[in-house]
């Protein structure tokens, strides 16, 4: 048994599985051995990097691949689009910030345009501007996102919006996904198929330190928060309204709701920030996963995650008809 949906069929891939672009852990290894796997994997621009973008498209090598940007912060560099697109990605993924200066470049190039969503209208904005799929993320992903919605409310009502308006468009569902429950969960509530970040943050080919991986396996869905203390360490200068979900840690907990007091402090604290990043102190730096860690007990190869996750969706599928029985 293979689960098929237009997912699989629109993009002649296995499974209904898709790699979230995560930055810095979604290079081109990872979503080579994804797209390898039979799912599709999305290489993660993240703040938007010349050399890592010619970079992380060699180290995938012939496998096909997407890209995926903050659309913010790759406004600021246009070309960096250009760049990506002559590698002929198999998708382009933006998200975080309205897509429409970009959409009609991106479709023009022959590449389907994945558009990340956390509201309604978030979802019409990128119907209108010709999103060939939607990605439906609910507050409890990993990253960066809003506080809105949770997964389960928020991807039916994507999918029944897209069933009104446009019901060509494909819709992934994300956030708390991380095993084959979630997966099928996902397709049973009309999605087309599912994107992962956190389960494949941690595997074998993730650019992530093993001590932040070591971390997360041994971590459980209530150790995470959605804060704004990195950014504002970082010196990122994310819209309004958007936070990211990470573990909690020392400095976290030192910070967590005196930002104001850290804005006036940002200097000194992203020198500590930064020397944690490079010795791998993650009581200082952040561990940036989702609610779902605490479904996350291993560090598997991710093509034998791709398997995995699909054999148990299957399962799963056939498991609940059989066992439902109709009166």
């Amino acid at each position: 048994m293979t689960l098929r949906t237009r997912l699989t069929d629109t993009f002649g891939i296995r499974h209904p599985i898709v790699l979230a672009p995560m930055d810095p852990a979604s290079g081109g290894a990872l979503a080579a051995a994804v797209s390898a796997a039979g799912g599709l994997g999305l290489i993660g621009g993240g703040y938007g990097d010349r050399d890592s973008i010619e970079r992380e498209f060699a180290n995938a090598g012939n496998q096909r691949v997407g890209y995926g940007f903050i659309t913010w912060s790759m406004a600021l560099d246009p070309a960096l689009l250009d760049l990506a697109l002559a590698h002929k990605p198999a998708a382009m993924m933006l998200s975080f910030s309205d897509p429409a200066p970009f959409a009609e470049k991106i479709r023009a190039a022959g590449v389907p345009l994945i558009c990340q969503v956390h509201t309604l209208e978030h979802a019409r904005r990128a119907l209108s501007v010709g999103a060939a799929v939607l990605v439906a993320q609910g507050a409890d992903a990993g990253g960066h996102g809003m506080t809105t919605r949770g997964t389960i409310s928020l991807v039916p009502n994507v999918v029944d919006l897209v069933a009104r308006e446009r019901p060509e468009v494909l819709v992934l569902a994300a956030g708390g996904i991380a095993d084959g429950r979630g997966i099928a969960a996902a397709l049973t509530l009309g999605a087309d198929g599912a994107l992962l970040g956190t389960r494949f943050w941690a595997t074998q080919e993730a650019l992530i330190h093993p001590a932040a991986k070591a971390r997360v396996v041994a971590a459980n869905g209530d150790e995470t928060v959605r804060t704004s203390v990195y950014d504002i360490v970082r010196n990122r200068d994310w819209p309004v309204g958007y936070t990211g979900r990470l573990m909690r840690n020392n400095f976290v907990n030192t910070w967590f709701g005196r930002e104001d007091e850290l804005r006036r402090l940002a200097g000194s604290e992203r020198e500590k920030v930064e020397a944690a990043d490079q010795s791998g102190d993650y009581d200082v730096s952040n561990v940036t996963v989702g609610e779902s860690i605490g479904l996350v007990n291993d560090l598997p190869p991710a093509g034998e995650l791709v398997e995995r996750l699909a054999a148990d969706a299957e399962a799963r599928l056939t498991g609940a008809v059989r066992s439902i029985v109709v009166h």
